[in-house]
């Protein structure tokens, strides 16, 4: 059976994923990766690829998308199959730099669920009838996972380094998807990573966010089929 390797988004677990885990798994072997044990992404790298199987298919959203891309440059000999979600190929920028340093102090001091409420979460989704439900949730993965995963991912995320020429060598099946509306990784990045790999699909969803594993599960379960099944 068929390993895919899910990397979740930050201060998200193995929920972000639930409805394509429910959906995949009488056909593959679904193993969602934790990300937050290091505070780089060349570590983070190391210990997905330590717990995955020779080949595998490999799918990050936001966060897990930029580790994508990191095992990627680490190991692309491993990798069968490639879909980023709402995600960027870019280092950071120092205006997002300059904001980690004061977040990590807050997260010291206590203050981890304010920025989750205040300043986390109002970019991720677009109106629905699910959103409060699906902002509960986001704030419940980040809780479970506590004031550390916070520090390290801010940290790797900050001191990450550019993967566009990585997405240059990609010569595996890839989907590129984000929601249509995700102001967090706005839909340019992935035009932008959609030139970079040769023969990408790109797949923009209608009426979702940075989020449309849980915004659009169907939308986004059908495009993954598609993917999988290409073997070029």
């Amino acid at each position: 059976m068929k390993t895919i390797v899910m990397l979740p988004g930050m201060m998200c677990d193995e929920r972000l994923f639930a409805p394509q885990i429910a959906h995949l798994e009488a056909r593959y072997h679904v193993k969602i990766m934790s990300i937050h044990e290091h505070a780089n992404m060349a570590d983070l790298a190391k210990n997905v690829l330590a717990q995955s199987p020779d080949e595998f298919a490999l799918l990050g959203l936001s966060m897990g998308g930029i580790l994508a891309m990191e095992i990627m440059d680490q190991a692309p000999q491993r990798i069968t199959h490639l879909a980023l979600l709402d995600t960027n190929p870019r280092a950071e920028l120092d205006v997002v730099k300059q904001r980690r340093g004061p977040q990590i102090e807050r997260v010291k001091n206590g203050g981890l669920s304010q920025i989750m409420r205040d300043e986390m979460k109002p970019n991720y989704l677009v109106d629905s009838p699910n959103k409060l439900d699906i902002l509960n949730l986001c704030m419940l993965m980040a809780e479970d996972l506590g004031d550390q995963a916070f520090i390290n991912q801010s940290i790797a995320l900050r001191d990450r380094p550019d993967y566009q020429n990585v997405l240059k060598g990609v010569d595996v099946p890839t989907l590129i998807m984000c929601g249509r509306e995700d102001v967090l990784c706005p839909i340019e990045r992935h035009e932008l990573m959609h030139e970079l790999i040769s023969g990408s699909v790109l797949h923009i969803v209608d009426k979702a966010g940075h989020l449309p594993t849980l915004e659009q599960p169907e939308i986004v379960n059908k495009a993954l089929d598609q993917w999988l099944e290409n073997n070029r």
